[in-house]
């Protein structure tokens, strides 16, 4: 029997086999039926010689089996002049490029990555911020207020509120997310993104954040220097306050971010002592610097989920 197993030229040839050996009617199938009437030792022998035809019977088929593979393959014939058919491949979308390129900057400077809710209390969103009751920024035309009294975040700045309370001074962060405000035009939507970066400790200056402004612009921008232009602004929750241009490619100034240094009262409000610590904050919406990188000029673009439009501008 082994040497039929081994001359087997088919697998149709092997089949038969088989069946006439382990089948129902096949003569092991038959001396297994009558093991129970053979002495302890012609049992041995039997189970030796059936476990030794079943593995002879399977290197038989994988042979048989990769034999015809190698058959059919040596007869397939590959043009490779002909044009591959097109690719289609999936991409993260470009504002979700443009986070994870200033996230890894950010963090390369030494800022920890921080989130908070999008729907914050008065405290966090505009009294711990320095911002009393009859600013503008709580006017209804801005802010989208809750029936409860919180309100949809409208800065990502609470972030940095809720970080010093947490973990207090030193602190070193950025914060990121979702922010809302009753705003729709080529520039603005109701909702759009934010980043805010924070650092507090002793002997910080100003000159330390037109450092790190500077040098992260340079980085996202993929350029060897750049031209900031410092105007004096205003903020509630910064003294002094100030807004950062750039010059751009064309020579023209682009309003980048605002930033300054933390108001004495934003720390006291979350338990910091302003004569031994100071710091700086700043701000930027993520999707601006997106529209600056991909040269793009309506920000609802980047929601109007038009795979058409991403293929067409190579994202």
């Amino acid at each position: 029997m082994q040497e039929q197993i081994k001359n087997a030229k088919t697998l149709e040839e092997l089949q038969s086999l088989y069946t006439a050996t382990f089948g129902k009617n096949g003569t092991m199938t038959a001396r297994l039926k009558d093991m129970k009437n053979l002495a302890p030792d012609a049992r041995a022998e039997l189970n030796r010689e059936n476990t030794e035809l079943r593995e002879l019977f399977k290197l038989r088929q994988s042979d048989l089996e990769n034999a015809a593979l190698m058959s059919g393959l040596a007869k397939q014939r590959l043009d490779a002049s002909l044009n591959p058919l097109p690719e289609n491949r999936g991409t993260l979308h470009p504002l979700t490029q443009v986070l994870s390129n200033v996230s890894e900057i950010l963090e390369s400077f030494g800022y920890e990555m921080w989130t908070g809710p999008e729907i914050e209390d008065d405290w966090h969103n505009f009294t711990a911020l320095n911002t009393p009751e009859y600013h503008p920024a709580r006017d209804m035309q801005d802010t989208f207020f809750l029936e409860n009294g919180n309100v949809m975040r409208t800065q990502t700045s609470a972030i940095q509120i809720r970080s010093m309370d947490a973990h207090g001074a030193p602190i070193k962060m950025f914060g990121i997310g979702a922010t809302y405000r009753k705003e729709m035009d080529a520039t603005h939507t109701p909702m759009f993104h934010q980043i805010e970066g924070l650092y507090i400790d002793k002997n910080i200056t100003m000159s330390d954040l037109i450092s790190d402004v500077r040098e992260f612009l340079k980085r996202f921008f993929e350029m060897d220097d750049v031209k900031l232009r410092i105007r004096p602004s205003y903020f509630p929750f910064t003294e002094p306050s100030i807004e950062i241009d750039m010059m751009w490619r064309d020579n023209k100034w682009l309003e980048i971010m605002g930033a300054g240094m933390v108001h004495p009262n934003v720390l006291r409000n979350c338990n910091i002592n302003p004569d031994e610590y100071q710091g700086f904050a700043f701000g930027f919406g993520w999707d601006r610097l997106a529209m600056l990188k991909y040269g793009l000029n309506d920000l609802r673009q980047f929601y109007d989920g038009d795979v058409r439009w991403l293929q067409k501008t190579g994202f």
